[in-house]
Parts: structure tokens; sequence; C-alpha cells
């Protein structure tokens, strides 16, 4: 439940237009609900500003759906991140007003597109074509949540010329995301071009001694840009949450 519809409902009782005894009944799992498989957090969006999340890595399809059935009933938009194809398959048979994004292994049930309300633009940008799939959850993360946000596609340090060819839009960006794997370099060339916060994020693409994105990791921690914060391995959507929560800092939601 969002603070529009909490608003509403309190409205209408005021006003007379809605009996006390129907608004109990739409707040009777005003904070959470449990459903034996989870405890659905409706209180989430008054809290943090943003529906909760699924994530559908180790849950089953009917767990999903069932999560699904509790969120999608009081929410405008409800995400779930890591769901495989077969997975979604089963959660579309459900809800065929769902979208899978199969790039990104998420999946979005959107009523309405969300208002932009973020202050500027998210810049979301990738070392390589291999780290698209981690782009693409932080940028549908970032879209979901309300944000203009754009993409950058394959402009990493083996061609760093490429970088520098946007320039402009880094320097514009309110938040940066950048994307890197083998090595993590190139968020610290990023970092050191702009004012902005860069938010880096280590893939686990890269031969064997990138340790699935623990070489990478431990560049980034160790960058010597000072305006970089580093999130989990292959952690789109940490990153595209966080880069929306910087681009909402003061603004009213």
């Amino acid at each position: 439940m969002n603070i529009d519809t909490l608003t509403q409902i309190l409205s209408m009782v005021a006003e007379g237009a809605l009996p006390v005894g129907q608004a109990a009944d739409q707040l009777k799992h005003f904070s959470f609900e449990n459903i034996g498989c989870a405890h659905v957090d409706h209180h989430r969006a008054l809290r943090k500003g943003f529906p909760e999340v699924i994530f559908g890595q180790g849950k089953t399809s009917a767990q999903i759906i069932a999560i699904l059935e509790k969120l999608e009933q009081s929410e405008n938009i409800v995400l779930v991140t890591r769901i495989d194809q077969d997975k979604a398959d089963a959660v579309l048979s459900r809800f065929p007003n769902a979208q899978y994004f199969d790039d990104a292994h998420l999946l979005k049930i959107e009523k309405q597109p969300p208002a932009i309300t973020g202050r500027g633009t998210i810049l979301i940008v990738s070392a390589g074509t291999s780290d698209i799939p981690v782009v693409m959850e932080a940028f549908l993360t970032a879209k979901a949540m309300g944000n203009e946000v754009k993409t950058l596609f394959d402009v990493g340090v083996a061609g760093i010329h490429r970088l520098f060819a946007y320039r402009q839009d880094l320097e514009k960006a309110s938040v940066i995301i950048v994307a890197a794997g083998m090595e993590g370099a190139l968020p610290s060339v990023v970092g050191g071009l702009v004012k902005a916060p860069v938010i880096a994020v280590p893939t686990s693409i890269g031969y064997g001694t990138s340790f699935n994105g623990m070489t990478a990791l431990l560049g980034m921690l160790n960058s010597c840009s000072s305006n970089i914060a580093v999130v989990n391995i292959d952690n789109g959507f940490g990153a595209g949450y966080m880069a929306s929560t910087i681009n909402h800092v003061g603004v009213e939601r």
C-alpha cells in the first residue's frame, strides 16, 4: 500500500463515503500478511517509497505467484528479479498483464507507468556488451522507481576513446552506474571524470582469474576515485535502487 492509497481510504472515511467496516477490511493486512511461504510486506511502500520486490532465485513459481497475488492487489507496480524463463512462463499464465525481460531476468507487473519524480537523469554504463544483462536489471529497476534513465553500452577501457565521445552525457547525469567485469577498471575512469556519485557494479564476466567477479569487486573497492561506492557482484537491482534513492533526495514521495 502506498501513501496515495492510504490517504484515499482515510479521506473517504472522513467524508462518509466509505463505511468504517469496509475501511477496516482494506487495512486488515496493512503491515504484513502471513501466507505460509512468506510474510508479505504491505507496509514497505509507505516506509521506503517502493513496494516489496520479489527475489525469484530459489523460489518456486507457485511461491512467486502466491506472493504476487497479494502484492498485485494493492500496488501499482511489482518487480520480480532473478527469475528464469520457465518460472516466468508460469507467472505469465496467471498474470497475462505481466512483462518478462529475458535480458535482465526480470518480470514486471505495471498497472500504469510510474511518474518521473527523480531530480535528474541516471546514466547506466557498461564496460562490455557481456555486461548488458546486469545493466538492464539496473535500468528496469530505476525506471520502475520513477527516474529518467539512459544507457551507454560497450565503452570499456580496452577502447577508452569510445567513452570520451559521451563526455557531455557523463557530466549531465545526476547519478552514474558503471558495470564492469574482467579487472573492473571502468568505474575508476568514470569517477575521475565527473562530480556525480558513481555506483560501481562488478560483474562475473571474465576469464579464470577474474574469479567470477571477485577481481572486479576488489578492484572497485580499492578505487582511487573518491566518489565511488560499490554494490555486490552482478547486483544490478541494488545499483538501480540505490541510484534512485540518491536521485530522489529532497523529493517528497
